[in-house]
């Protein structure tokens, strides 16, 4: 039920009494035009919720502090109300599919309706989140995931593989940068055959339309449920994950992490300078730096030091 934070007739006393600076419950009383009794209770019940100071002079408090914690409690309530949804819908869907064909595939139209069923898959996640992102999303951006940082703080594993054209889209390799702090495994390759979404080993939603089709109509995607179906998707990401290269690895103080693995999924120097807010020549400066310390005198020497060495 949602919170009422506070009833009208308390928040017009509050406003008075913010006015007035203090006062009294007969002063009081009567700059609001009622019975001293009926002042009282409302001064007291305003005092109870930590608005105001004790009498006999009355005098008002900051809100944010005492309603501060009303709406916190009512955005949890609302948080857990959201995944108890999801979760909810989630098992109505794995018990109803066994009573029809019909339920072990759904078909999703359009990018809202797809963007939704993203979002309750994250929200119901339980173990891992495998995804293929390609370079033109059609449901949302990485950056609009908004469900991906409480799936991680909840312990759900993410591994993602990104084509290599989405790390030049504005503001992606900086979002995947900050989910990797988080938790996220990534991983980037020149092309993914599909876009793809697993959640645990129940659920993968995936577009049917291909992009030379999409003129055509709106996005239509496909939920696949527990399946041999399924299980081929899974082996399809886990052949696709084998062959891809670490964006950024789990050690976190070896330098130029990131310059290393921009070099190694193969960005030119101009788009790495881009994205590190550097100059080309700075980047050529210290990628010979980086070769002085492996031993190497080329870029392919570097990568598989990068590699032998654990510094991706």
């Amino acid at each position: 039920m949602p919170v009422d934070l506070l009833p009208q007739s308390e928040e017009q006393a509050y406003r008075l009494l913010v006015r007035m600076a203090g006062a009294g419950v007969e002063e009081f009383a009567e700059r609001a035009g009622i019975g001293s009794g009926h002042a009282l209770a409302v001064l007291e019940e305003l005092r109870r919720r930590g608005l105001v100071t004790a009498g006999p002079t009355y005098r008002a408090l900051p809100p944010d502090v005492a309603l501060g914690e009303v709406l916190l409690r009512e955005q949890e309530h609302l948080e857990s109300a959201r995944h108890m949804v999801a979760a909810l819908s989630e098992e109505y869907r794995s018990n109803t599919r066994w009573r029809s064909a019909e339920h072990l595939m759904e078909i999703v139209v359009g990018a809202p309706a797809l963007r939704e069923r993203l979002r309750e898959m994250q929200d119901s996640a339980k173990e891992e989140i495998r995804w293929f992102c390609r370079a033109n999303p059609i449901a949302m951006y990485g950056t609009e995931n908004a469900e991906e940082t409480p799936a991680l703080t909840r312990g759900v594993r993410y591994r993602a593989i990104y084509e290599r054209a989405l790390l030049d889209k504005p503001g992606e390799l900086a979002s995947i940068v900050e989910a990797v702090g988080m938790g996220e495994q990534a991983r980037t390759l020149p092309v993914l055959p599909v876009r793809l979404a697993i959640a645990d080993r129940n659920l993968a939603i995936c577009p049917l339309v291909p992009d030379a089709a999409r003129g055509a109509g709106q996005p239509t995607a496909a939920l696949i449920r527990s399946s041999e179906l399924l299980d081929a998707l899974i082996a399809l990401f886990e052949s696709y994950w084998e062959r891809a290269t670490p964006l950024l690895g789990e050690s976190t103080d070896q330098p130029d992490r990131l310059l290393l693995s921009l070099v190694v999924a193969g960005m030119p120097d101009k788009s790495i300078a881009t994205h590190l807010q550097v100059s080309k020549r700075t980047v050529q400066r210290r990628l010979d730096r980086l070769m002085l310390v492996a031993g190497v005198d080329s870029r392919a020497g570097l990568a598989f030091q990068a590699a032998k060495r654990g510094w991706l």
